[in-house]
């Protein structure tokens, strides 16, 4: 999610999302790096690992600053059902990528341990939105919801997810410097381990 130059200074955009009551798509395309690729449909289990060659089919748009761009998206939908004056979601939950909207100039990041770093830096960017997944299924499955307004409820519920996480995937470019600065790396490598183990942990309590 981190978009650098050939300068190394980078920068982070997201570009559109789109809102609706009964379904709620949130595509964003950020400008990063290096390429990360993921797919998960309510596996949570573990966040798809990074390669570089699968996800990046777009045509690099040569007139940008940027070394590559992402085109990552969230989605859910969810049926719902009365029962007892309580409204019940059966919810389906995703992140994907676009890999046709995705590409990188593969001229910029020759040199194998800049790829291994960056790739790795990237792979943080990743394991966020896991979090992400894992915490949009607890949290908008598990509350109770008003029979006259649940619409309204759900959909304001997924915009506060996006936003925190949103400001999570800032946050983790700006203190770790794009992964240039790797004391700081390091240090959001534990806070992202942390928080994947407690949503994973939380997700599959509520599954049992």
């Amino acid at each position: 999610m981190t978009g650098l130059n050939g300068n190394e200074k980078s920068g982070c955009d997201t570009v559109e999302k789109i809102m609706a009551l009964k379904k709620l798509i949130i595509p964003i395309l950020l400008l990063l790096l290096l390429p990360f690729s993921f797919a998960f449909k309510q596996d949570f289990t573990q966040p798809v690992q990074l390669n570089w060659e699968t996800y990046f089919k777009g045509k690099a748009d040569e007139r940008s600053p940027f070394i590559a761009l992402t085109a990552m998206t969230w989605e859910y939908s969810y049926n719902s059902t009365l029962y007892r004056n309580r409204v019940v979601i059966k919810l389906k939950n995703e992140v994907r990528i676009d890999k046709n909207r995705s590409w990188v100039k593969w001229d910029k990041i020759k040199d194998p341990e800049v790829r291994a770093s960056l790739l790795h830096h990237e792979q943080g960017h990743v394991n966020i939105q896991y979090i992400l997944l894992s915490e949009a299924e607890r949290v908008l499955k598990n509350r109770n919801y008003s029979v006259n307004n649940y619409k309204a409820q759900i959909a304001e519920l997924a915009n506060q997810i996006s936003s925190y996480f949103d400001t999570m995937q800032r946050n983790y470019d700006e203190e770790t410097e794009h992964g240039s600065n790797h004391k700081m790396q390091a240090r959001w490598d534990r806070i992202i381990e942390d928080k994947m183990e407690e949503s994973r942990t939380a997700t599959l309590a509520l599954q049992k």
